[in-house]
């Protein structure tokens, strides 16, 4: 059987797995490839750390690129300029490229696409690990105009927002459970600020809609600041809390925007628990589609590169089967809402003085603003009050004016907190 040969640049979590599933299912791969997929060498940092590890390794970039027997480059490493410098020279090469590098993927699409006309590229590891929303979005949804999508989309907080909630853990504790099971590095901060969640909702919106989106026009969120309280209001109120990606298509305007949501317990995405990621998808013609499984974790996503392996390998003689960027409609960059202009009901919480008074003014100045109080919850805590309440349809920016006006006053403990509700 013909063999195509393939070179790692990375060989840590995902690019060990990629490695060790090719050659434990070498026929099961070559049955459905059609070829037999070999990893010739594979470039690392630590050359003698990986002496044992079963293939040929190399500290030097240049082994790769320069063996003219590679046809495929597999890039696992992280970063935004490096990797896409890398791309270039790959293309250059007349090399095929597989990527799961969602920061360089989300800044660097549209430069992509240009590089990338005449030579495959495959990035489903990318966005959700093993979970196929790549391949759906561009290829089965093709008949559709993407109404909406709405997704989970980092494992790592939704285990943090889980573990909260179910264990009643403080938001420090369940990180520090998410660090010692391996769901959260040792820096956390692109999981819990919201930013590897925003890269991944950025190269899906591109994907679904076919234009350019800056990633510095997009209102990405995190995690931080949530408290045990925020989970427990919410769940009286018929609510569960969610790091929640939207995208919504409107008159020419992109509504897009990465943050913590209020959904109802009852709906697809609230029952989305643990490291799980989620992807649920409006079409014209299909109506919602829903897709879930393992986000994170070097087999899920190592399964994802070697779905996009096979893909080039089966396709090598010919055309890629269809744009593997999608169909982009125009040079031009999406117009996205801006955030003043955000409409929802929000979740606010205060932490106050326990004195008479305080509600009143709190609720008095919200009026003023031309924000309605819908319900109110309050919780003493020696000689403070925690107050959540709901309000009414209202745009952001009457709430940032309210809430830059209630964090003046001195009965405030701490800075008053916002959640939208979808």
């Amino acid at each position: 059987m013909q063999k195509i040969y393939i070179g790692l640049i990375g060989l840590g979590t995902v690019g060990g797995s990629v490695a060790r599933i090719l050659q434990e299912h070498t026929d099961l791969i070559a049955k459905r490839a059609g070829v037999q997929i070999c990893v010739k060498m594979a470039v690392v940092r630590d050359v003698a750390k990986y002496a044992n590890f079963g293939i040929p390794v190399s500290a030097n970039i240049e082994d790769v690129l320069e063996d003219e027997a590679i046809s495929i480059v597999v890039e696992l490493i992280g970063g935004i300029e490096y990797p896409f410098d890398l791309a270039k020279r790959v293309f250059a090469k007349n090399k095929a490229l597989v990527s799961a590098n969602k920061a360089m993927l989300a800044h660097h699409m549209r430069d992509l696409m240009e590089c990338a006309k005449n030579a495959p590229i495959g990035f489903e590891a990318s966005v959700c690990g093993g979970v196929p929303v790549i391949e759906v979005l561009r290829d089965s949804l093709v008949a559709n105009h993407i109404v909406s999508f709405e997704g989970i989309l980092n494992g790592t907080s939704n285990y943090i927002l889980t573990q909260m909630f179910e264990q009643k853990m403080s938001f420090e504790r369940a990180l520090q459970e998410a660090q010692r099971l391996g769901y959260a590095e040792s820096d956390p901060s692109l999981d819990v600020n919201g930013l590897d969640a925003g890269h991944k909702l950025v190269i899906l919106a591109q994907l679904a809609y076919g234009i350019a989106v800056p990633m510095g026009d997009v209102l990405v969120e995190g995690i931080e600041g949530i408290v045990l309280e925020d989970l427990c209001f919410a769940d009286e109120w018929g609510y569960r809390i969610k790091l929640l990606g939207i995208a919504t298509l409107s008159n020419g305007t992109l509504d897009l925007r990465l943050h913590l949501a209020l959904i109802p317990k009852d709906t697809y995405l609230a029952k989305i628990d643990g490291v799980t990621n989620a992807l649920s998808v409006r079409g014209d013609c299909v109506g919602e589609v829903n897709l879930c499984g393992l986000g994170a974790g070097g087999d899920a996503t190592a399964s994802a590169v070697i779905a996009d392996l096979v893909s080039i390998a089966r396709c090598r003689n010919g055309a890629y089967p269809l744009p593997p960027f999608g169909f982009f409609e125009s040079s031009d960059c999406a117009t996205i809402k801006p955030k003043g202009e955000i409409e929802s009901a929000y979740y606010l919480r205060f932490i106050v003085c326990n004195r008479s008074g305080v509600l009143a003014k709190i609720t008095q100045i919200l009026a003023d603003c031309n924000i309605s109080v819908n319900e109110i919850l309050q919780k003493e805590k020696g000689g403070e009050v925690m107050i959540g309440l709901i309000t009414y349809q209202t745009q952001e920016q009457h709430i940032s004016k309210a809430l830059c006006a209630l964090a003046q006053l001195d009965f405030m403990q701490q800075a008053p907190y916002k959640i939208r509700i979808r």
